[in-house]
């Protein structure tokens, strides 16, 4: 048995694309019907074939897999049925073009035209994907906390105590607006890797977001693309590097990054960062070089001294008086006051000249042109000549 009926299909002009053998024994096969990729599936010994793209953002569908009925991208899980191109029940408008198949004489043919188009459905766009355009208004500050704990038992925090000494002060007296974002307070989920699939993979919003209506790792891009001027991080030292929340979330936000790699696509305009940073244990500098280094590729500005950190060294693992010693310090809290009221100031003089560019030259940096963009092999359905 094949797909798609032959018989309303009698004038099909008819491609032979190898040995029914060769198809038999796996689920998906590429195939190319003239200069068209197409996938050939295989589900309980009945054959079909269907365009080889996703309509979502043109993932390889001959690289998924087959789960009941449906055949499934490897990008982005959007399914469609393995015989017809329908989506998934409910979503049976998203349709990829399916191709008639017959067998004859051990080869397996399959139609030189679709005999269904490819249709999409109605989806409302994610409001993270709105235009990215500043809301007038004064200076706004966002402050992150990346220690973990508990929040149902929470901890003191050195690094949150100074955060919060930050952001109360630019609140009562540099009259900013703010918000304080604790991760640990946030269920989101890891970074899968898109990118490593294909840079096209890699969306803007985010996949997960965009798949995923629980991740609420939309409070941060929210915060740090649409709202704030001004994103003061704030993490612990853990073994001689920032927190695991801190990198979950910098690892999350390679999709703003990548905008810059996969479409010249600047979302950062006139946004400053600064750090705090704090240990029982040293390798502040290492610390924060690692995240001037990862906030200036997203494209951040830095106020001079963009960071203040507090460390006791190696040996300190008296914890008790690593707390009590950052409690008691009159000049780490001015410090803290001191650092936002640097990164405001900045944030208002950037406002005020409006500079920040919205495209970047590519030479020399990480953003260089992507060789598969200058070959066009990775968008549409047309295969490379050979």
């Amino acid at each position: 048995m094949s797909g798609p009926d032959q018989s309303a299909h009698r004038d099909i002009t008819w491609i032979d694309v190898g040995d029914v053998a060769a198809f038999r024994g796996r689920a998906l096969s590429p195939a190319t019907v003239g200069m068209t990729r197409v996938v050939v599936t295989c589900v309980d010994g009945r054959f079909g074939a269907l365009s080889a793209m996703c309509n979502h953002a043109g993932g390889p569908l001959a690289e998924g897999r087959i789960d009941g009925e449906y055949l499934v991208c490897p990008w982005h899980n959007w399914k469609y049925h393995w015989a017809t191109g329908l989506g998934e029940p409910g979503f049976e408008a998203d349709a990829v073009p399916s191709y008639a198949v017959k067998v004859e004489g051990g080869r397996l043919f399959v139609s030189a035209e679709p005999v269904t188009k490819r249709t999409r459905g109605v989806h409302a766009a994610h409001k993270l994907s709105r235009r990215i355009a500043r809301e007038p208004g004064g200076v706004r500050v966002v402050g992150i906390s990346t220690t973990n704990m508990d929040v149902n038992n929470p901890r003191y925090s050195t690094s949150d105590a100074l955060l919060a000494e930050a952001i109360q002060y630019a609140a009562s007296t540099l009259n900013v607006s703010t918000q304080t974002i604790h991760l640990a307070g946030l269920r989101f989920r890891p970074c899968e890797g898109y990118y490593s699939k294909s840079a096209h993979a890699c969306t803007w919003p985010c996949s997960i977001t965009q798949m995923d209506p629980e991740d609420q790792m939309e409070a941060v891009y929210e915060a740090v693309v649409h709202w704030a001027d001004v994103i003061l991080v704030a993490t612990p030292i853990r073994w001689g590097n920032a927190s695991s929340l801190y990198y979950r979330m910098v690892e999350r936000m390679n999709c703003v990054q990548n905008q810059v790699t996969i479409a010249n696509r600047v979302l950062l305009r006139n946004k400053v960062a600064s750090f705090i940073i704090t240990g029982g244990q040293d390798n502040v500098q290492a610390v924060a070089g690692q995240m001037l280094g990862f906030f200036s590729e997203i494209g951040c500005h830095f106020p001079q001294f963009p960071f203040i950190a507090h460390s006791r060294g190696w040996s300190a693992e008296d914890m008790e008086n690593n707390v009590r010693q950052v409690m008691m310090s009159r000049e780490l809290r001015e410090g803290a006051r001191s650092l936002v009221t640097r990164a405001v100031d900045m944030a208002q003089l950037l406002l005020d000249h409006e500079e920040a560019p919205h495209t970047t030259a590519r030479g020399g940096r990480k953003a260089h042109r992507l060789a598969i963009e200058e070959l066009g092999v990775d968008q549409g359905e047309v295969a490379p000549a050979i």
